[in-house]
């Protein structure tokens, strides 16, 4: 018993909270990056693949289909509260550059917020946005299909690469803490 109150009282006390905390914020943008990374490696490497292997008007009405399903709770916590944990690990590293491991929060944070999410609302979203209006079975449905399979997936490789290199910098910045 007497163990775990001066544990508790070490952690309340000369900012051991405040370290706590930010550890937790690294952790969360890290698992954060990670899941976000494999989300989207999956798109590149078997769902866009597969979607292309279809007739444009049925990869059409599936990839309209999961833009509208993938608007979620369960998704969009993930993604964007990854985004809230890096703001807070920007914040954190900045105030505290002198502490091992600061620098690699920052670009990891950076990483996060700009290969990712900042990609997502300027180029995937809008591509979206563009193939929702599309009538699938149209006259230009076809070469608008293949015009967006190349350039939606181009971006979505930029988005992994951008999370799973911010999830190795979180990485390497918990090992740093340590």
């Amino acid at each position: 018993m007497d163990i775990t109150y001066s544990w508790l009282r070490w952690e309340c006390d000369a900012g051991g909270m405040r370290e706590v905390a930010i550890g937790l914020g690294v952790l969360l943008s890290a698992l954060g990056s990670g899941l976000v990374a494999g989300f989207f490696y999956a798109f590149s490497t078997t769902v866009m693949k597969s979607l292309g292997k279809l007739p444009p008007p049925q990869g059409i009405a599936a990839m309209q289909t999961i833009n509208v399903v993938v608007i979620n709770p369960w998704f969009l916590s993930v993604f964007l509260g990854t985004a809230v944990a890096c703001l807070c690990s920007i914040i954190a590293a900045v105030l505290r550059w002198q502490r091992p491991g600061a620098g690699y929060a920052l670009v990891g944070a950076l990483l996060y917020l700009v290969g990712t999410v900042l990609v997502t609302m300027l180029f995937n979203v809008p591509r979206n946005d563009a193939l929702a209006a599309v009538e699938p079975h149209s006259a230009q449905a076809a070469a608008f299909w293949a015009e967006y399979l190349s350039t939606w997936t181009l971006w979505n490789h930029v988005r992994t690469a951008a999370a799973i290199a911010a999830a190795a910098l979180f990485s390497v910045t918990l090992l740093q803490r340590s």
